[in-house]
Order: structure tokens, then C-alpha cells, then sequence
């Protein structure tokens, strides 16, 4: 007999619709049935591309003693963590005050009102790895509540008390240019000068940090900074982390190198990624940088992409029930495939009889073109270009392997993120396959995920939209609208950015400054989320910020200023403290005090096209820029009163506060942009 969960869309719940478990989704129906009959909740949070959530799925909730244990005495609850950020950011924040630690699966074990007051992650069928059985922990927590219920009551409302502080100053401090100095010390002092990255193992990639450095780099011009984004760009993309066959990156490497990873694939972590390798390749000119970002992004094209121009979530770490089996190789296999090539390949990517998992080779660029190229007594191009043959006839035949499951319901915020860079990518790298693809996911995003009142909503599956949106998802979509008008000057992509920004300030507004998660009509929970740390993606505060600092360039309009600035000076001084947790607010720190130009060029045809490729040489991150062929009859305040000169495109170019006189040749333009 199915549970509830047979009744939603997420993937994820889906997996654990046929459970002995009497698990039920989040919602009314569950909280009260908790209250009446006077039990405590199990709370487990998961995803579907998540590896332990899956082990601890068929070794504890496919079992029956186990789910006897848990219908009994508790009420259980499933959530999908990418559905429900805002319960995913509470009750994380709980297990780490508890344990120290977080991670999923998530497990915690709530007061019928909704209190945690016992937590953890993954919990083992039997007691290993020094930690206690789960059936153990179950059978302890319910006779806690029978006998010591009082004790637990009282410790968690200690802790929503902890939860629910808030020490960031009230009024903060003026924005200072220095802050972005002393972050960037900070970072220096925990890089990984050998591998690249910060940390040991596990090690992430970071991308939000890696933007920040390519705009400390193209402020400064410090040759170090530089170095740390190359460094790690130049072994994520050799490494096993990036699929050196199909492109993409996996989530994250399980050891400091970047070879081992832990295998699922995340839209959010590609589009992030593939930014930050076109980014750098208009800065360095590797086309290295570009063969990444264009592979990345062809990944997501053919790989996550919904018929309709949704893009899906994630792909499972496992296949066949195996951690990364569709992505490994023996020797054996290769020789097979390749016959005569295979040992350049081979050489080439580290292919060995013993392997580096368990038994079998994870993919990496173990050596160069030239070592390769003098080993087998070739030329370099001849060398690339039995490769990349091979790459070919390797990626034809993994394809006829059982694929890793995928859960295909589209996010409003991560498909914002990916929207952005397919959008930018196609100016920059001159793809009117990727401008195509972005105008598809807008007009996807906009038509499925937005009601008639202009209210988002979270998640979309199978033609059902679910779930109210939340800060992270209004943000994340302006800013991929924002980028898509950049690249295409459709006003419609900037006036709905500016409605979705509207209604950032609107409903989700903290009158201290920023922004809650979650919208003023949204179902009260324990507290109201307010997440500023960015974590895997943007803190949809952080986002929020980076917006309304475009818009009030786009618009001059006070009130987008005012709460970015308000934002900003209270989260400064944490800033440089920790600057992995807050990568994406330094960006946005880096845009409000850098001095961003405000460009509008008016005209049209091949005389715009001019000043435009001017603008689009090289990558300034603090800048906007609106075209139209009538300044007058455009809906972009930055346009309105220009005109042309002498009947000639005109570009307009302000900065602070103050305009420089209109141009019309792209040499005085260029200068310009230079001063």
C-alpha cells in the first residue's frame, strides 16, 4: 500500500511513496494529526541526487521493523529540501546548534508544535561508525517524550530563542571599499596554493568566491588573485570532478584534489561554474576556460532541459544501484572501444589496471597535450585530434549504459541562475543557440511558474506548479531576466525583473534591513526564516541585493538603493571575516562601491552593433546596459531623455553621479570605458 507521498510531484518523495513508513508530507494534515494524538514528529529532509539519503532510505525506511517503530510512536514527516528551502534553512540551523554538523539527510525529531529538540544526520541500520543504531535512537527519543517531556519542551524553546536572534548590528556601518581588501587577505591565508580551492576534504568548488576574485582581480590588478581563480580553475577542470566526457561538474570532490567526487550533478552548481569559466576566459583569453563553459553548458542543453525550456534539477549520484557506475571505466572497456587509441587515452587520462575507486578509473587530465604528444612521438595536433575522437567514441558508448535517475522538476531560483548564464554566454561567446535556449527558459519560467497576479511559485512538475516562491526565487529570476534583456534589450524580460523586484520589497522586506525567506502570506512556521550566509547557491538575500543595485543603476530609483544599502551596512562587518559564507554579498558590496557605469546606447542597426561590440570586448562586472532605437518610448528609465547625435547610434556613459558626453565612434567609446 502507497503513503501519502504517492499524491505529490517531487522526485524525491515520490521515491518514498511505497515505504512501510506512514510518511506523510509537510502540511496540516500531519501537524495536527501530531497534536491530537499527542506524539513527536520525525522531521526527514533529503533530496533526490543525495547518496546517503538513498542508503539510509533502503537500509532503515524500506524496513519493516523500522517502520513499525516510527508509525507507532511518531508522526513522519518527508520533506524534499529543494521544494522547501524555508523548513530545510529552520531545522538545519537546529542541527547544527545541536551536533555541530549538518548534512542530509536530515533528521530531527520535532514537539508537536514544531520545536526540534533531538537531531542528526544519517543514521546506520546497526551501530558503526561510532554512531547508534537508528532503531536505537527511535526506541530512546519515544521513551524521552514519555518520560522526560517537560526537559525536552524546555530545550527546544531555548533553542528557537538561539534560532530566532538576530546579532547583526541595527543601523551598521557606511560601505567601504577597504572591507573588500581585507576579505580578500582572508581568502589568501586559506587557499590551496598546490590543488587549488580552500579546505581539505571534502572540497567545494566555491564559485561565488571565485566571482569575487575575478572582480578583486579587474580592480586591483593583483597578479595573486588572479592566480588563486586559474589555479583552481585549471584543476577543477582536469580533475575527476569535472566529467570529462560529457561535461558538467559533479557536486563536489571527496578528497582535496579534485578527483574523486561525490557523483550527482546540480543545475545550480553548473550554472554557477560555467559563469565563472566564461568569466575568466574573457579575462585570460584560455580557451581552456571557454571548452569548459561551452561544454557545460551543452551538458545542460542536452541533458537537463525540458521539452518546453524548463530546466530540470539535479541527476542522481547512483545507477543500478551503484555510486557513479555510469561514469567509470576499466581498461578493459576502453580497449574494447578504442582498440588502437586507447592507450594515448589512456595516458592521457589516467587509466590504470589498479584505478583511483575502487577498482576503477574516474576520468582526469593526468597529463598534458605536449607530454602526451612526445610520449607517443606525435604532433600536438595530431595528438588533439585522436582525443578527441576518442572522447567521442568513449561518450557513444557510455551512453548505452543505464543512466542516473533525474529529478526533473524545475525550480524557480535555480533555472534563474542557469537563466543567466546561458543569457550571457550567448553575447559574450556570440551562441544564438544559447540566446535561444535563455528566451525559451523565461518564457517557460514566466508562463508556468507565475499566476495571474504575478506571485512565483516555487516548483513546477508534470504541468503543476507547487508551492509558494520564496526570497531565493524572486531574486535568482530577476537576475537571470536582468541578464537575458543585456543580451537581447527585449524590454518585457526587464520589466518583469522589475515586478518581481517590486515584489521582493513588498512582501518579503525585514523593516531592520534585508529580507525575510519567506513572503508576508506565507504559513507560519516556528520562525521566519532570514538566511544572509550563501551557502551551494546566493542567499536569496544576497541576490536580492545584487538586483536592486542593478535596477537602481537601470532606474535611478531611490528606493532600490536605499534597501540594498540598508542591507549591505549591516552585513559589512561579518563580510570580511568569513568570506566563503559570504561570497555572493561581496560581490554586491563590490558592485556598490566600484564605481558602476551606467551605459545607453540608442540607435539601432549595424552603427549600434558597433558600440555594443565595444562594451561586450571585455568583462566588466560593474556595469549596465540599455539599447533601444528611441530613448523617448522605452520602458528603462536610463534611456529616457537621450537621443541621437547627428542622426548617428549615440552611446550615453555615466558614472557616479555624473554623464560624460554622448559618442557615436566606438574609439571614443572605448576610452570612455577605460578611464
Amino acid at each position: 500500500m502507497p503513503n501519502r507521498l504517492v499524491n505529490e510531484t517531487s522526485p524525491y518523495l515520490l521515491q518514498h511513496a511505497h515505504n512501510p513508513v506512514d510518511w506523510f508530507p509537510w502540511g496540516t494534515e500531519a501537524l495536527q494529526k501530531a497534536k491530537t494524538e499527542d506524539k513527536p514528529i520525525f522531521l526527514s529532509i533529503g533530496y533526490a541526487a543525495c547518496h546517503w539519503c538513498h542508503v539510509m532510505a533502503h537500509e532503515s525506511f524500506e524496513n519493516g521493523e523500522t517502520a513499525a517503530l516510527l508509525n507507532e510512536s511518531f508522526v513522519a514527516i518527508k520533506v524534499d529540501r529543494e521544494e522547501r528551502p524555508d523548513l530545510d534553512s529552520i531545522y538545519m540551523g537546529a542541527v547544527v546548534a545541536m551536533t555541530g554538523q549538518g548534512g542530509w539527510p536530515m533528521s530531527v525529531f520535532l514537539t508537536p508544535d514544531g520545536k526540534p529538540f533531538y537531531a542528526g544526520t544519517y543514521f546506520p541500520n546497526v551501530r558503526r561508525y561510532g554512531m547508534p543504531a537508528f532503531n536505537d535512537v527511535l526506541r530512546a527519543v519515544a521513551d524521552a517524550w514519555k518520560t522526560r517531556r517537560e526537559e525536552l519542551i524546555t530545550g527546544a524553546d531555548h533553542l528557537i530563542e538561539v534560532l530566532q536572534r538576530d546579532d547583526l548590528p541595527s543601523g551598521g556601518t557606511p560601505l567601504d571599499i577597504h572591507t573588500l581588501d581585507l576579505a580578500v587577505q582572508v581568502v589568501e591565508e586559506g587557499f590551496d596554493h598546490t590543488n587549488g580551492g580552500w579546505g581539505t576534504a571534502p572540497k567545494f568548488p566555491q564559485p561565488m568566491l571565485l566571482e569575487f576574485l575575478l572582480r578583486s582581480y579587474l580592480r586591483t590588478g593583483d597578479q595573486t588573485v588572479l592566480r588563486m581563480v586559474t589555479i583552481t580553475l585549471d584543476h577543477m577542470g582536469r580533475g575527476g570532478i569535472y566529467d570529462q566526457l560529457g561535461g558538467g561538474f559533479h557536486r563536489y570532490s571527496t578528497d582535496a584534489i579534485w578527483l574523486v567526487p561525490h557523483f550527482e550533478k546540480m543545475l545550480y552548481d553548473n550554472a554557477q561554474l560555467a559563469r565563472v569559466y566564461l568569466h575568466a576566459w574573457q579575462i585570460t583569453q584560455d580557451n581552456f576556460y571557454r571548452r569548459i563553459a561551452e561544454q557545460t553548458l551543452d551538458y545542460v542543453a542536452r541533458e537537463m532541459t525540458h521539452p518546453a525550456g524548463g530546466f530540470f534539477s539535479t541527476q542522481d549520484a547512483d545507477s543500478e544501484g551503484e555510486e557513479g557506475k555510469f561514469f567509470i571505466w576499466t581498461p578493459q572497456e576502453i580497449q574494447a572501444i578504442l582498440a588502437a587509441d586507447a592507450q594515448l587515452f589512456m595516458d592521457a587520462y589516467g587509466v590504470t589496471p589498479t584505478g583511483n575507486f575502487e577498482g576503477y578509473t574516474i576520468l582526469h587530465m593526468a597529463r598534458s597535450v605536449d607530454d602526451l604528444a612526445d610520449m607517443h612521438m606525435l604532433s600536438i595536433a595530431e595528438t588533439q585530434t585522436r582525443l578527441h575522437k576518442a572522447r567521442r567514441k568513449l561518450f557513444a558508448a557510455r551512453e548505452q549504459r543505464v543512466k542516473p535517475a533525474r529529478d526533473e522538476k524545475v525550480l524557480a531560483a535555480w533555472n534563474g541562475l542557469m537563466l543567466a548564464t546561458f543569457a550571457e554566454a550567448a553575447r559574450v561567446l556570440g551562441r544564438d543557440d544559447y540566446r535561444v535556449m535563455a528566451e525559451r527558459n523565461a518564457a517557460f519560467v514566466l508562463g508556468a511558474l507565475r499566476d495571474a497576479n504575478g506571485q512565483l511559485y516555487r516548483s513546477w512538475k508534470d504541468g503543476k506548479p507547487h508551492l509558494n516562491g520564496y526570497l531565493e526565487d524572486y531574486a535568482h529570476l530577476a537576475e537571470g531576466l536582468l541578464t537575458l534583456y543585456e543580451t537581447t534589450f527585449n524590454e518585457d524580460w526587464f520589466i518583469a525583473a522589475s515586478e518581481l523586484a517590486d515584489a521582493m520589497l513588498e512582501h518579503f522586506g525585514d523593516p531592520a534591513g534585508g529580507f525575510f525567506d519567506t513572503g508576508d502570506d506565507h504559513e507560519a512556521l516556528v520562525i521566519r526564516p532570514k538566511e544572509v550566509q550563501d551557502n551551494a547557491t546566493p542567499s536569496g538575500n544576497a541576490m536580492a541585493v545584487t538586483v536592486l543595485l542593478k535596477l537602481a543603476a537601470f532606474t535611478g530609483h531611490r528606493q532600490y538603493a536605499d534597501a540594498a544599502d540598508a542591507a549591505l551596512r549591516r552585513m559589512q562587518q561579518v563580510l570580511p571575516a568569513a568570506p566563503t559564507a559570504f561570497a555572493q554579498w561581496l560581490c554586491a558590496l563590490d558592485f556598490a562601491v566600484g564605481r558602476a557605469k551606467e551605459i545607453a546606447i540608442i540607435g539601432e542597426g549595424a552603427d549600434a552593433q558597433r558600440l555594443l561590440a565595444v562594451i561586450r570586448q571585455q568583462y566588466r562586472p560593474n556595469q549596465v546596459v540599455a539599447v533601444a532605437p528611441d530613448g523617448h518610448a522605452s520602458g528603462v528609465p536610463l534611456l529616457h531623455g537621450r537621443a541621437q547625435v547627428n542622426r548617428q547610434a549615440t552611446a550615453y556613459v555615466c558614472q557616479n553621479f555624473v554623464c560624460r558626453l554622448p559618442v557615436t565612434d566606438a574609439n571614443a567609446l572605448a576610452q570612455q570605458l577605460a578611464e
